[in-house]
Order: C-alpha cells, then structure tokens, then sequence
C-alpha cells in the first residue's frame, strides 16, 4: 500500500472528529441559551409574583396593615363565588383592628360574590377595572330581621336580604376606590319582586347600621336590587364622588338613602334612578315614633340627578323620627319628576323643618316644588290617625328652571298645615304644553319674593327687599370640619 492511501482515511477522520466537536459546541451553546432564557423567564415570573402593588387614596383615616384578596384565594373570572374569599380576608384582618387598621385590595377582575360584612377600622379598596358582581344564588343571602324603625320589611312582612356589602356597630369603615364597580345584577330581583314570589324585603348595596366614621367614596354602583346607599342609625358619614345608575323603570332604586343619621355630608354624586336619587328617612309610622331617630345635619351638595318618576331630593315619606337641618345647594336636575319633595301622612307623626335649598337648576321637570300631605303607604293598620306631622320652615332660593309643566304642587293637611315656607329669587320657565294654573296650593303658609310666575295666594309675595329673606345657615356643620387624608397602599 501506497504513502498516499494510507494518509486518505486519515484525513477523512480527522475531518469527523472536527465535525462532531463543532455539533457538540453547538449543543452546549444551545443549551447554555436555553438556560439563560428559561432562567430569565423563572426571574421574571418571580418578578412578577412578588411585584409589590402602590397607589394613593384620600381617606378618613390611614391603615397599617393590608392585604388583597387574592391571598385569600379570590378568584376574578365572573364565575367562582368569592363569598368565602371577603369573608376569609374580613376576618383574618380583623386582628389588625386596633393595632392601625386594615385595608383591604379588589384587583381588576370580576369578582362575584355574596353578602359579606365589614369590620371596624378597616377599607375596603376596589382597583378602576375591579367588577364586584352581586351573586344570583339566594343561599348567598343570609336573612336578617326588619329595621325596628320601620317594623317590618319594605317588600314583605318578614325579615331582609342582608345588603351586599354590610355591617354593623362599627367604628371607622370606609368603602372607596378608584372608580371601581359594584354591579347588583338587580334584574333578578326586580323580577321576583314584580311578580310578587319574595318571601323577604330586597338587600341593598351597601348598608350600615349603628355605626359612627363612615366614608363610601369613588365608586360606581350599578343595577341595584333595591335602595344604593343606605346608612341607618349612624353618625359623622361622608358619601362622594359616587355614580349610581339604575334603570328607569327598576322598582325602588333609590340612590342614597340617610336614615336616622346625623353628621352626613354628600356631595358630588352623579345619580341615574328608578326612584328617588337621595331619600332622607327616619322610621315608619308607630315604629319610627316609638324608636325616635331623627336624621338632622345633613349636608348635599353638587348632586346631579335624572330620575323621570321621581325626585331630586325626597325628605319621606318615612319620616317618623324625624327630619331636621337639612342643607342642600348646588343641585341640578334633568328629566325628573321634581326638584325637591316632601312627602308624609297622617299617622306618621314626626317633623321635617329647618329644611334650606339654594342654587338649583332644572331642566325639563313635571313639577320644580313638590309637598305632599296625602301620600299613605302605611307599615300597617296600627298606625295613630292621631299622629300629625310638623312640617315647618322650608326655605328655597337661587333656583333656575326650565320646560316644566308644573311650578308647585303644594299640599298639606287638613288642620294641619304646612307652615314655615320661603320661597324666594325663582324663575320658572314653562313647557310649551305646561298647566294653565302653574301653582296649586292647599293648607299651606309661608311667603316668597321675586318669584315667577306669580305663586298662589297662600304665599304673598313681599316684595323684591324680601329677595333674600329665605334662610340659609352661614356656619358649618361639623361633618365639614373633617378633611380627608393621603393614605398609601402597599402590599
């Protein structure tokens, strides 16, 4: 054999040999990217668990402790019940209660859930895109006894739904957010309430009872069951910056309710209703006298309402315990029934007085003044035809309105007028298709000044030295002495 046959498969593997120790540097570099990618992704995804979530909030009071809900296995697809989530968080929580509070976080998501209750020195803190969705299984409704101001339920004779978000004696609770959603999905209430199958009275959205430093804030809530807001027997209570919105013809959605109240401030709230946007009550009938709970310094202020069926502002019809130094200013009203109303009864007792309205405009209104002495609705049959209400010192002023059909409807009772009434710097524009009397008046008294058109004859007009004679309180209440702090979540 030939030098140069010997030297070919030499060659040939040393050529291999070269080959097969690039593949396998190929390999090795393949897999060292494959590493550090897989290691960046394991960085990242950590990055992402533990990436911590900060925001501010203005607030009544700052918390020391926090938690979402998530940690306690929330879960925001639209399905999973987070009931026992709330419930599980609330009470974890609430060993912070006295050592700085807690605050509570709802991430974006659609988080449906039941009736849950708060705690005290606590917030509850929904994210812009978080969806709180009222579940429609009725075993997430524990049911609770009626109002003992009112005696019974207002949809049935037993007991009620225990309201979405609730609680009760408590000190220092906030409900607020970053224009988060609270969805009551009421459509499946209205209809069982239509058709008469509720053995219980409707649960609201938020509900608060016996309870003192209370703030509901930044939030939208949407398709009530039945009442939005409802503080009851509760005191030094801010509601803001709120949009409540409720079809039309939804049965009783009414937008804030204070209910024997004292020290409430509400202010810029936008409210679309089926009912009336803010209700002022104190108790029904014998059982609002017996248990005596007036709602008194009361604050409204830049509320903006369309409710077509009914009003801006109702002062009752229950009002039993009682309805004193309420002040509202600022309001605008589009496309409702009526501006301001007052309704009662014989039977109710109690009294609304010291009642000041001022710089209100209107736009397209059945009526702009509305008193009623007649409106009934009885709790029950025990009531006292005895009981007469006071209805004294009702002041309006500054007041602007346009395309109404009627200006006043002002109605008391026989033997017991309503006495009191100013009425002062209004002009009323009227509809095309307006009543040819714009003013009708029945066992009133009071006086007006620079009023168009001409009021009735029960309220004289004194002249135009009288423009300011209708009163409204210079000094502040308490609950405007209270300013919001800068409050911080992290967590």
């Amino acid at each position: 054999m030939s030098q140069t046959n010997t030297k070919v498969p030499f060659l040939r593997m040393k050529l291999l040999w070269k080959s097969h120790v690039r593949v396998q540097v190929i390999r090795l570099v393949c897999a060292l990217l494959l590493v550090t990618l897989l290691s960046s992704e394991v960085a990242e995804s950590r990055k992402a668990k533990t990436a911590r979530t900060s925001f501010e909030y203005k607030a009544i009071n700052c918390r020391a402790h926090s938690a979402s809900l998530i940690d306690f296995g929330g879960v925001g697809d639209g399905n999973t019940s987070n009931t026992k989530a709330f419930q599980s968080a609330i009470s974890h929580l609430s060993q912070y209660a006295f050592k700085g509070g807690a605050q509570l976080y709802v991430p974006a998501g659609k988080w449906l859930t039941g009736s849950f209750s708060l705690i005290s020195h606590f917030t509850l803190y929904l994210n812009k895109d978080a969806f709180l969705l009222a579940s429609q299984d009725i075993r997430e409704w524990p049911v609770i006894e009626p109002l003992p101001s009112y005696g019974r339920g207002r949809d049935a004779a037993a007991g009620r739904y225990t309201s979405l978000i609730f609680g009760t004696n408590l000190t220092d609770v906030i409900v607020t957010g970053d224009n988060g959603t609270i969805d009551g999905q009421g459509a499946f209430w209205w209809q069982k309430f239509h058709k008469k199958k509720l053995k219980y009275t409707r649960p609201y959205l938020i509900e608060l009872m016996f309870s003192d430093k209370i703030q509901i804030s930044n939030l939208t809530l949407l398709n009530s069951p039945s009442w939005n807001v409802h503080p009851v027997y509760s005191s030094n209570i801010i509601i803001k910056g709120l949009t409540i919105i409720a079809p039309v013809p939804s049965p009783n959605t009414d937008g804030i309710n204070p209910d024997s109240c004292t020290n409430t401030r509400i202010e810029d709230c936008y409210i679309v209703s089926g009912d009336d946007c803010v209700a002022v009550k104190s108790g029904w009938d014998e059982y609002g006298i017996k248990f005596g709970w007036p709602t008194k310094q009361l604050v409204i202020r830049r509320l903006t309402c369309i409710s077509p069926e009914s009003a801006a502002i109702a002062l009752g019809s229950e009002m039993s315990g009682g309805i004193q130094d309420v002040r509202a200013e600022d309001i605008t009203a589009i496309h409702t029934e009526s501006g301001v109303r007052i309704k009662t009864a014989v039977g109710r007792g109690g009294y609304v007085k010291d009642i000041y309205v001022k710089r209100m405009t209107m736009h397209t209104m059945k009526w702009v003044f509305w008193m009623t002495g007649n409106y009934g609705s009885h709790a029950d049959s025990h009531y006292d035809p005895n009981a007469l209400p006071e209805i004294n010192g009702i002041n309006y002023r500054d007041v602007v309105a346009d395309n109404v059909t009627i200006a006043a409807r002002l109605e008391g009772i026989s033997n017991d007028p309503f006495t009191g009434i100013c009425i002062a710097n209004v002009t009323i524009n009227m509809a095309a298709k307006a009543k040819k009397q714009p003013w009708a008046c029945t066992d009133i008294e009071g006086i007006t000044s620079g009023v168009t058109p001409k009021p009735c004859n029960s309220l004289p007009d004194q002249g135009p030295e009288k423009i300011k004679a209708c009163d409204f309180p210079q000094e502040n209440l308490p609950i405007d002495m209270l300013e919001l702090q800068k409050c911080v979540y992290k967590h």
